[in-house]
C-alpha cells in the first residue's frame, strides 16, 4: 500500500478528525471510498504495483474490527484518511512469520501495526490535512508503543533518504521520540519478448530451412 509526500503547512480551524473501526455504514463507506479514489488514482497511474484496492477490498478493510480509520473532515467533507491495522495476521501485506522472528516481543504483545493506506485529497495536500491526521493517529500509536510499519512506492520514495519516509518520521517526532527503521526493498522487473511468438517461430523455421539447404548443397 502508500504514504504520499506533502509539505508542512498550518491547519485551518474548520478541520476536525474522527476515529472509526468496523465501518459498515454504507453512506460513510461511500464518502470515504470517494476520497480514497480521488487521492489514489494519480498514484495508480504512476506505480506498477496494485496499490489501489477495489471497492470490495476497501469495504473489507474498513469493516475489520482490528483496523482503525482516522479521517480529517473539512466542513463535513472527508479530505484525508489513514487506515491502520493493529493485527498484522489479518492483513495480506505483511509476513507475520517475519515479524515474529525479527521482533518477537513486539509481535507477541500485538504492537506490530501496519499503515494500510494514508491518503489526502489532491486539493488539500498544501492545506495541512496530513499534519492534522498525523498528530491524532500517530499519538495513539506512540502511546501504545507500536512498531508502525508502512510502505511507499518509488514515486514517493525515489531514494533511501528523504521522501515519504522522512515525512513520516517528522510527523512521528511531533508526538513522541521515534526512530525510522528501514526494513526491506522490493523491485519489479519484466522480461520483454519483443516479437510475437508467431514471428519468433517463423524466424526459427527460416533459420532451420537455410541450414538444411546449405548442408545439401555443400
Amino acid at each position: 500500500m502508500f504514504i504520499g509526500g506533502v509539505p508542512f503547512f498550518g491547519v485551518p480551524p474548520r478541520m476536525y478528525v474522527t476515529r472509526h473501526s468496523h465501518v459498515v455504514d454504507h453512506n460513510l463507506q461511500d464518502s470515504l471510498w470517494n476520497l480514497y479514489v480521488r487521492a489514489y488514482l494519480p498514484e495508480a497511474e504512476l506505480t506498477a504495483t496494485h496499490e489501489m484496492l477495489d471497492r470490495l477490498e476497501f469495504n473489507d478493510q474498513m469493516s475489520l474490527q482490528s483496523n482503525r480509520a482516522w479521517v480529517v473532515w473539512d466542513d463535513g467533507v472527508p479530505v484525508a484518511m489513514t487506515l491502520i491495522a493493529t493485527d498484522v495476521r489479518a492483513t495480506r501485506w505483511l509476513s507475520e512469520l517475519y515479524f515474529a522472528k525479527h521482533y518477537p516481543e513486539r509481535f507477541r504483545k500485538g504492537q506490530v501495526h501496519y499503515v494500510v493506506w494514508a491518503v489526502v485529497d489532491p486539493d488539500y495536500v498544501a492545506k495541512g490535512a496530513v499534519i492534522h491526521l498525523g498528530k491524532h493517529a500517530l499519538a495513539v500509536e506512540a502511546a501504545e508503543g507500536a512498531l508502525l510499519v508502512f510502505d511507499t512506492p518509488e514515486s514517493n520514495q525515489p531514494q533511501a533518504t528523504g521522501g515519504a519516509a522522512e515525512l513520516m518520521v517528522r510527523l512521528a517526532r511531533m508526538v513522541s521520540e521515534a526512530d525510522l527503521i528501514p526494513i526491506t526493498t522490493q523491485r519489479y522487473y519484466a522480461i520483454d519478448f519483443v516479437r510475437p511468438r508467431e514471428s519468433a517461430d517463423s524466424v526459427g523455421a527460416q533459420v532451420g530451412s537455410d541450414t538444411e539447404s546449405t548442408m545439401l548443397t555443400s
